[in-house]
């Protein structure tokens, strides 16, 4: 069923990899990149980010351009290295609470557009068709799709036996986390590796939709006489070992309603309980806390007044969507308004606290976390999760292993 491919990658050389490699551009602060950009001339930010070099910010098919030169010319310097043959890479990470490993290869755009790689976001049409461009510009994919599927114990045997090799990779980037990397090349485990993704039904987007799909946008745009278009290099990790944490939402206003009058309205749908201080976050499905105007509120969905007939009816980002942000906030769009924001971290309820309190927003909802169980329900089926449902990790870094399209 699902096809997973080796292929040639472009990576960075070992003994330069803790230097190359980046987080997600848009995890830095403006201090943290002007710092990496200005004393760390071999990250991969300089890639992403050209227009420093000239001091100057770039957008578009300039950017695109330069991003392709950059990438070039840290080939040429040998910063990045590219494999002979196919291969696929064992990698893992991990840190003081979590490992994660996984393999990375080329997954089948085809499988996208046929469901076996399941999807459970939506997708916005302006970005799928911006990083089309810009993949079909820059002529590479840094940033893999992350997968997950059934835990298998086949599977893990032919990872853990590669991990028996020495790792071509073994570093400790600046936020603790240790990263290592095996290179398959044996041709037999390689093809049982195949056998058996080929064994199972489906596998799951976890994070990476955007790139999924501006992936098959581009196969389509290329066509067939271009083979390696037609795939996308993606890590893919056991269930078991994705991590998912919550999305929390603020809103700007209480849509014209006095506080008593919006407590009033929460009365017809959920038991309130005012804790004061007590700064409680919730435990249990269908329960939220709520924090405004200088107090912590539990709030516990009422039996029988709201109808879970659905994977999706079940998710609370749907039932606090359903029952406060729509009907009684006035927030029909998720995604443009700007009266609603989003915000996680291990101390976001305080962060919340802090944003009501400053006057920033007037209310904030805390949720638990989704479930690796909810995700795949919606997704089998075919349902779409509301925006900003997930925060999964690992989140992956760039220019650690690349994919190129060949010409």
């Amino acid at each position: 069923m699902p096809i997973i491919k080796p292929f040639k990658g472009v990576r960075a050389a070992p003994h330069m990899a803790s230097h190359v490699i980046s987080r997600t551009y848009q995890d830095y602060s403006d201090l943290e990149l002007e710092a990496l950009l200005k004393y760390n001339p071999f990250s991969f930010l300089h890639i992403l980010n050209p227009g420093y070099k000239f001091s100057h910010t770039l957008k578009g098919e300039e950017r695109f351009n330069l991003v392709r030169n950059r990438y070039l010319e840290f080939k040429e310097e040998r910063y990045l290295i590219q494999d002979e043959q196919p291969v696929f890479y064992i990698y893992e990470r991990s840190d003081a609470v979590h490992s994660y490993t996984g393999i990375i290869g080329a997954t089948s755009t085809a499988d996208y557009d046929n469901d076996l790689i399941k999807r459970h976001e939506d997708t916005i049409e302006k970005r799928e068709q911006l990083f089309k461009e810009y993949l079909k510009t820059v002529g590479f994919n840094a940033e893999p799709v992350l997968l997950t599927y059934p835990d298998d114990a086949t599977v893990d045997q032919l990872i853990q036996l590669q991990k028996e090799a020495t790792p071509v990779y073994n570093f400790i980037t600046t936020d603790h986390s240790r990263h290592k990397v095996w290179v398959v090349t044996d041709h037999t485990v390689i093809a049982k590796i195949q056998e058996r993704f080929k064994e199972m039904p489906h596998i799951y987007i976890a994070d990476g939709h955007h790139r999924s799909s501006s992936s098959s946008l581009l196969a389509k745009d290329m066509g067939s006489t271009h083979s390696s278009y037609n795939h996308c290099m993606s890590y893919l990790i056991p269930e078991s070992q994705l991590r998912i944490y919550e999305f929390n939402r603020i809103v700007s206003d209480l849509n014209g309603l006095s506080k008593e009058a919006f407590l009033m309205q929460l009365d017809m749908k959920f038991r309130i309980q005012n804790r004061g201080l007590e700064m409680y976050k919730p435990s249990k499905k269908h329960h939220f806390s709520m924090y405004l105007d200088g107090e912590f509120y539990s709030l516990y969905l009422r039996k029988n007044t709201y109808n879970i007939d659905t994977p999706l009816a079940d998710l609370d980002t749907q039932m606090l969507y359903d029952l406060i942000l729509n009907p009684i906030l006035g927030i029909d769009d998720l995604r443009n308004n700007t009266r609603l924001s989003y915000s996680y971290g291990q101390t976001d309820l305080l962060r919340i606290k802090e944003k009501v309190d400053r006057g920033e927003y007037a209310v904030g909802f805390g949720l638990v976390p989704t479930t690796v169980d909810q995700m795949k329900q919606i997704a089998n089926a075919s349902l779409i999760m509301p925006p900003k449902s997930t925060y999964i990790r690992p989140k992956l870094p760039s220019g650690l292993t690349i994919y190129e399209f060949e010409s």
